[in-house]
């Protein structure tokens, strides 16, 4: 894990890989959970039983979104933050899906810094974020985050 402590100690990683997650396995509760919060019940995601009988993947799938959402969780064991007032989830851009996540597939998040900019005080970054799936040579999604870090 990193730890950043300052603007400066950010810009260092300018271009640079930051690191990468541990492996998280998403498994069936954690996708019926999803489906639960977000209203979201399309069989591909909840139907087992139909899923593996006639789905395209042989199973349930992980909701793109979901694997979104991980971002946060697995950012956070990339990095420590430190030294900040305030830390926002400020946008998310490019993203395209590129495979899906099959339940019971692990997936690690590697994410890489292409943009730091000083916003009067109010540090924004741009990370490049790739989900990986374990055993797989493409990546679930690539695409861009963007935080914004006001550091004491």
């Amino acid at each position: 894990m990193v730890i950043i402590n300052s603007f400066e100690e950010y810009n260092s990683y300018l271009d640079k890989e930051i690191g990468a997650s541990q492996w998280h396995k998403i498994n069936q509760e954690q996708i019926d959970k999803f489906a639960e919060a977000t209203l979201d019940f399309q069989w591909i995601h909840c139907d087992q039983e139909k899923a593996k009988s006639t789905g395209p993947f042989g199973s349930t799938i992980a909701h793109g979104y979901l694997t979104l959402s991980l971002i946060p969780y697995l950012w956070k064991q990339i990095a420590d933050i430190q030294n900040v007032k305030m830390e926002v989830n400020y946008g998310i851009e490019k993203f395209k899906f590129n495979k899906p996540v099959l339940v019971d597939d692990e997936v690690q998040l590697r994410a890489k810094l292409i943009a730091i900019s000083d916003l009067r005080g109010i540090t924004k970054v741009v990370i490049e974020a790739n989900l990986d799936i374990k055993g797989q040579t493409k990546t679930a999604y690539t695409g861009n985050v963007v935080f914004l870090y006001h550091f004491k």
